[in-house]
C-alpha cells in the first residue's frame, strides 16, 4: 500500500516537470498522510492539464457517506476494472499525484509473525523501522491515481486514489505492494480519457524503479505531524 509520502520540490519545479501554466497554494511537505487535500494533475475536457488539490480517500460517486473514503486511499491495479468503487474513475478519471518519495516500514522483530504483531500493538508504529523510498537527488516522480467527484446533501468533494502494485524484487524486502509510478513519456496518455483500456494497463505493468533507492530513517516520519526535513534523516 502506499499510506504516506512526501513533496518537497518547489512550486516551479512541479509545474516545469509537468508542463503547468500554475498551481494552487503549494509549500513543501515532508509528510503527507491520508485523509486532507493533495496535489494533483489532471486532464480537462479541453486535453489541457491543470493542478488541482483532491481529497486523498476516494469517495464513490454513488456513496451516501463520505467516510468510505478512509478505506479507500489506495486502488489495486489488479482490480481496477472490477470494483465498483473505482472502475468508472479507471476509465473516465486518471490522474497523476506528484511526489518526491513515499514511506514504508518493516517489522524489525525477527520473532514469529504473532509475536511480532504483539509486539507491534504494545509499542506502536516504533517496532517498525522507516524507509524512505525516492529517486536520486529527491527527483520528481509521480503515481497513477484515480478520482471522483461526490455530492451529497450540498456538500461537495474531489477526491483520488493511489493505484499500487504487487512490490517488485527492489521493494519486496519493505513491503509486498508499492504505488504504480508513471513514467514522464506517458504522462498525458495516462491522463487522457481517449487513451484505451488496453494500452492504459500497459503504463500499471511497466516498472519505473529501476533508479529507485531505499533508505532508512529515523522514528521521527511515524507521527504524522512531524513535518520537517527531520522526517527524511
Amino acid at each position: 500500500m502506499c499510506g504516506r509520502y512526501n513533496l518537497i520540490a518547489t512550486g516551479q519545479q512541479i509545474m516545469d516537470r509537468f508542463r503547468l501554466p500554475s498551481l494552487p497554494a503549494h509549500k513543501p511537505d515532508y509528510n503527507i498522510p491520508p485523509g486532507q487535500k493533495i496535489l494533483a494533475v489532471v486532464q480537462l475536457e479541453d486535453g489541457s492539464n491543470r493542478a488541482v488539490d483532491l481529497y486523498w480517500g476516494l469517495i464513490p460517486s454513488w456513496s451516501r457517506d463520505r467516510a468510505i473514503s478512509s478505506h479507500l486511499i489506495n486502488a489495486r491495479a489488479e482490480t481496477l476494472t472490477e470494483k465498483p468503487s473505482f472502475k468508472n474513475a479507471y476509465r473516465h478519471r486518471r490522474c497523476l499525484i506528484p511526489a518526491t518519495g513515499f514511506f514504508e516500514w518493516r517489522i524489525t522483530s525477527r520473532t514469529s509473525s504473532r509475536l511480532a504483531s504483539d509486539i507491534h500493538t504494545l509499542l506502536g508504529d516504533n517496532s517498525k523501522q522507516p524507509y524512505h523510498i525516492h529517486q536520486p537527488d529527491q527527483a520528481l516522480f509521480a503515481f497513477a491515481g484515480v478520482w471522483e467527484h461526490w455530492e451529497h446533501d450540498q456538500e461537495t468533494v474531489y477526491s483520488c486514489a493511489i493505484i499500487t502494485t504487487a512490490a517488485n524484487a527492489k521493494i519486496a524486502p519493505v513491503h509486498d505492494r508499492m504505488p504504480v509510478i508513471i513514467a514522464p513519456d506517458d504522462y498525458n496518455s495516462w491522463l487522457d480519457k481517449k487513451t484505451e483500456v488496453v494500452k492504459i494497463a500497459d503504463f500499471l505493468a511497466a516498472d519505473a524503479y529501476q533508479s529507485i533507492q531505499i533508505t532508512p530513517i529515523s522514528t521521527r516520519v511515524n507521527n504524522p505531524l512531524h513535518n520537517d526535513e527531520g522526517c527524511l534523516r
